[in-house]
């Protein structure tokens, strides 16, 4: 059965659509933002209402292209750094420290040092895990650390298909505790409906990187037809989300369920046809470039790359309500976002990737009361 479909779509951004450019990582050719480039832009609110966040803080600043957050359990942040290869450590007063940075890793383009995710038993392994872009492929690597060098690198998935564009890159343990590993389609469109390719899809493997019980067609997927994720979240019910670039025409977020076929590259957007699932939630490409993704206080949080915003998403029963638009061109491009420990979010600019407009401190991580 088709799945309602929440679309925002403007008669000026219906416009600027027709013909608009590919929203590839980060939404092509970027659109300049209106005059009024500060504070806060609600767009309504859900049943109920969509409560505002606090006003953000800059928890660290001077940052190099930070990807991804990864919370260790004592509260410190994990960041990494696409373009230098470097692994951050930064503490929620703000103090920085070069962990090191990642061997094999080879930024171009769109790939480099991409996610992180922190075992769920870290306390006793002292693992944590890395997706990044190396000579021939995207693999997804761990390590150990107990609070000084890295160790050693061991792989767990590897030959995950590579390009200029559409990598994916954003790993996350889920409820299950398995690994989940969002994938790009490597710019080969066929990749994502073949279900043996790694390419174009969401992955569930357990921590060593076999392919999880119960995935739904004995391999390492867990859903297919997906064109480039890149943000992962799970409800405090345990439904899964996840972000995706569009082409032309539609960016999505998913609600993700074991073994259906996201439609890429059938179909960009609501399509209603047997055999796909509909997005939980489409933008046109122009309002988002959805990245980084998370839960938090009964919202999606989603980054916006091209939309120059965090889009708060409440749910209701796994259901989407209207969208609110927060912080809209206060940060200029904003690729990641992580609930931190202690009821707040933590998101981080992406103004030094080549195609934004970096402020003085850029890159920052904010840090973003709620409740």
């Amino acid at each position: 059965m088709p799945r309602h479909t929440i679309v925002l779509v403007s008669a000026a951004l219906v416009l600027a659509a027709c013909g608009s450019p590919s929203s590839d990582e980060d939404g092509g050719a970027r659109t300049p933002p209106p005059a009024t480039a500060s504070g806060t832009a609600g767009t309504g609110g859900g049943a109920g209402g969509t409560a505002e966040p606090g006003e953000p803080r800059a928890v660290a600043t001077g940052l190099e292209v930070p990807w991804a957050v990864a919370f260790l359990p004592g509260g410190d942040a994990l960041v990494t750094e696409r373009d230098s290869a470097r692994l951050m450590r930064v503490t929620r007063s703000g103090e920085k420290t070069v962990i090191g940075k990642v061997p094999g890793v080879e930024p171009g383009g769109e790939g480099g040092l991409m996610g992180v995710a922190v075992s769920p038993g870290y306390s006793a392994d002292k693992l944590v895990y890395l997706y990044f872009t190396a000579a021939s492929d995207n693999r997804v690597v761990r390590a150990s650390y107990d609070g000084g060098e890295l160790g050693s690198l061991e792989p767990v998935v590897t030959g995950i298909p590579k390009a200029g564009n559409h990598n994916g890159g954003r790993i996350a343990f889920g409820p299950d505790k398995m690994l989940y590993i969002a994938t790009g389609d490597a710019g080969d469109s066929g990749l994502s409906q073949n279900r043996n390719s790694l390419g174009g899809k969401i992955l569930r493997v357990t921590p060593d990187g076999k392919p999880a019980p119960d995935n739904p067609f004995g391999n390492r997927t867990w859903t297919y037809g997906h064109r480039n994720v890149q943000g992962l979240a799970w409800d405090d019910e345990g439904r899964m989300y996840a972000t995706e670039f569009g082409q032309n025409r539609f960016d999505e977020i998913n609600l993700i369920e074991r073994g259906n076929n996201y439609g890429w590259p059938e179909v960009e957007g609501e399509g209603d046809r047997e055999g796909f699932t509909n997005p939980l939630l489409t933008w046109t490409t122009d309002e988002a470039s959805p990245s980084g993704l998370a839960y938090a206080d009964g919202s999606l949080w989603a980054a916006a790359l091209r939309g120059e915003r965090l889009w708060q998403v409440p749910l209701d029963d796994g259901e989407a309500g209207r969208p609110a638009a927060r912080f809209a061109f206060g940060f200029g491009r904003i690729r990641a976002v992580a609930e931190a420990p202690g009821g707040s979010l933590w998101f981080a600019t992406s103004n030094k990737d080549g195609r934004g407009d970096p402020a003085p401190d850029d890159d920052r991580i904010m840090n973003v009361p709620l409740g």
